[in-house]
């Protein structure tokens, strides 16, 4: 009997592609993990980004990157605008960091990710390289609970009252940077604990999605637009809130805004506004972090491990993997 080829727009790319973008972490996060520790950002960055881009096109969907590389690297293979996949077409949205944490990673710090977050067609939203000031927590509270339009302590008051604890019971993530001065103060002195990161702006946001285990409740502070959006996606998968609002530095940054033609700059974004309908994320450990271990290796191969969520079935999956060296397998 004669089949139709599959239409790639009504296709279940979640359940499809999954499994083919935690392949791509993984592999970007094996071959950043030989730069691990050896002081060399470029090469590391490098290495993750041709890694990634090979495995992405091998998905069975094609993906436009609407968020892509912005680091060290002249490879326009996952710039924005570029397509991977099979297809060849924009069927998906893509959004991705080969790695986060170029500087955490060449130092051996914690928290060094590959992530890759994709999505319907149309459905993430489009922001220039640029800083966003953003509030996140994580799933099981109602919608509105914590705002940028409210200070911190009105936040973490609302959030230690939510979650039935003192106030010295939440603990708040925040970048280590001196444009944080004062809002570190404001958190201190509310009486909440504060764990700060020197990077990993993505991977602070994902540790609000299970507080029991990594002990962070909130994330609070300016960082990179393109990560908003990035652990946007791991927070509508898991039921968790965000919001965020573009911050300018300089006037680059205001030739950026303009290019992407944002007419309100005190806009507050909400996670509805960053990211909509089914969507996938795969995040992979390339150095230890409170989430996720990093590559291990051996004489024979390596390890990794990887958080892959869904958000139309709300699934969480934690995949340990073992990569045999010998058998070249991905």
């Amino acid at each position: 009997m004669n089949k139709k080829a599959a239409n790639p727009e009504k296709m279940d790319f979640g359940r499809m592609c999954t499994m083919g973008i935690v392949r791509a972490t993984e592999q970007a996060a094996l071959a950043a993990a030989k730069f691990t520790g050896r002081g060399d950002e470029m090469a590391g960055d490098e290495a993750a980004l041709q890694a990634m881009a090979e495995q992405l096109q091998q998905l069975p969907v094609g993906g436009k990157i609407i968020i892509g590389e912005q680091g060290y690297s002249e490879n326009e293979q996952l710039q924005a605008g570029a397509l991977v996949g099979s297809s060849g077409k924009h069927d998906t949205d893509i959004a991705l960091m080969p790695l986060e944490g170029s500087s955490i990673n060449a130092r051996d710090l914690s928290n060094a990710l590959s992530v890759i977050v994709i999505a319907q067609k149309n459905s993430l939203l489009k922001v220039p390289p640029i800083y966003m000031d953003k509030i996140a927590i994580g799933p099981g509270y109602e919608p509105g609970l914590v705002g940028l339009d409210r200070s911190p302590a009105e936040n973490i008051k609302a959030l230690a009252k939510a979650k039935g604890v003192a106030l010295e019971g939440i603990t708040v993530c925040i970048l280590d940077r001196s444009r944080h001065r004062q809002l570190i103060e404001d958190v201190r002195a509310v009486g909440a604990a504060i764990r700060l990161i020197g990077d990993g702006d993505i991977a602070g946001v994902i540790q609000t999605t299970d507080p029991e285990e990594t002990g962070i409740d909130m994330v609070l502070g300016i960082g990179g637009a393109d990560q908003g959006i990035l652990a946007a996606a791991a927070l509508h998968c898991t039921g968790g809130q965000i919001e965020g609002r573009l911050v300018l530095r300089n006037k680059d940054d205001k030739r950026l805004v303009d290019r992407y033609e944002i007419a309100d700059l005190n806009r507050i974004y909400s996670l509805d506004d960053m990211i909509g309908g089914d969507v996938s994320f795969a995040a992979t450990g390339v150095t230890d972090g409170y989430l996720l271990d990093g590559v291990r290796r051996t004489g024979t191969g390596a390890s990794t491990q990887s958080i892959v969520m869904r958000a139309s079935s709300g699934t969480v999956r934690m995949i340990d993997t073992w990569h045999n060296e010998a058998a070249q397998t991905t």
